[in-house]
């Protein structure tokens, strides 16, 4: 079995070979992005949702669901360079941080819960598999991802550089599953989503991981109580900025559009676009 499920992409413009060849690992080809957005309705949406289904919504789920349609529509954005060559993911597998906190004081672990298809479920299906994945990681239940994080406990630190380098190879560049060694199967998906507005950031732009392959990092900031202009006036309104981190070698411009446009019409709209609460 294959690491990833992958289908080549054979119609490569002159421009995107040339931004590929330009840059040679996930390094240095990042693009930083902002997107503000409007928050009344979907604290709202936030709110009656929980009455209706009496599960603990939040930000990041709106967020990681929005993230999914958008991917859904931009599929060339949810893809991975292997051997400099673009291939398109089969599915939305999305991945969300998670922060530890049990391995005594001032000792903190960051790891991340996996949603495959996330585009393809409800968002409540979606909240109760984020907060089982959750769970299972922070209760240490999860037995591939304990595993290998054992695996990195024990390499020498002197050797973390090539180790993290040659398990990318395995795992990306050769997409070789390497469930049987203790490495979680495809365990970070096509987009990382972290809450930085729980740290009450409002703007923070996370690094690309090379060794992951994620070509997108999507942080939310903090909701804020902030002036804006509606119909010519100056009102109080409540934003939230969505800070974006993308691999510039086959994400661009129009990408980004997409992804932003799609992200702000369900987030603004949350009653049109996520799931009914009549």
């Amino acid at each position: 079995m294959a690491h990833l499920d992958l289908i080549p992409k054979s119609d490569i413009s002159s421009f995107r070979k040339l931004a590929i060849g330009s840059w040679q690992t996930a390094y240095d080809p990042t693009v930083y992005g902002t997107l503000a957005v409007r928050m009344e309705k979907s604290l709202a949406y936030i709110e009656k949702f929980r009455q209706v289904h009496g599960v603990k919504l939040t930000v990041t789920h709106l967020v990681a669901k929005a993230v999914a349609e958008a991917l859904a529509k931009c599929p060339d954005a949810n893809a991975i360079l292997r051997f400099n060559k673009i291939y398109l993911r089969k599915t939305v597998t999305l991945s969300v941080l998670v922060v530890q906190t049990d391995q005594g004081d001032g000792k903190v672990d960051l790891t991340a819960a996996k949603i495959d298809d996330a585009d393809k479920k409800t968002l409540l299906d979606m909240a109760k598999e984020m907060q089982a994945a959750i769970d299972k990681v922070r209760l240490r239940k999860d037995q591939a991802l304990e595993k290998s994080k054992g695996t990195i406990h024990a390499m020498p630190h002197f050797f973390m550089n090539a180790f993290m380098k040659l398990l990318s190879f395995f795992m990306y560049t050769l997409n070789l599953d390497l469930s049987f060694a203790g490495m979680p199967r495809d365990p970070f998906g096509g987009a990382t989503i972290t809450n930085v507005g729980s740290l009450g950031l409002d703007v923070a732009y996370v690094p690309l991981v090379p060794y992951t392959r994620v070509p997108i990092f999507v942080a939310p900031g903090a909701v804020s109580d902030e002036p804006v202009v509606q119909d010519g006036q100056v009102i109080p309104g409540k934003l939230m900025r969505i800070n974006a981190s993308f691999d510039h070698r086959f994400i661009d411009g129009f990408h980004a559009s997409v992804l932003s446009k799609t992200m702000r019409q369900m987030l603004e709209n949350p009653f049109e676009h996520f799931d009914k609460l009549d």
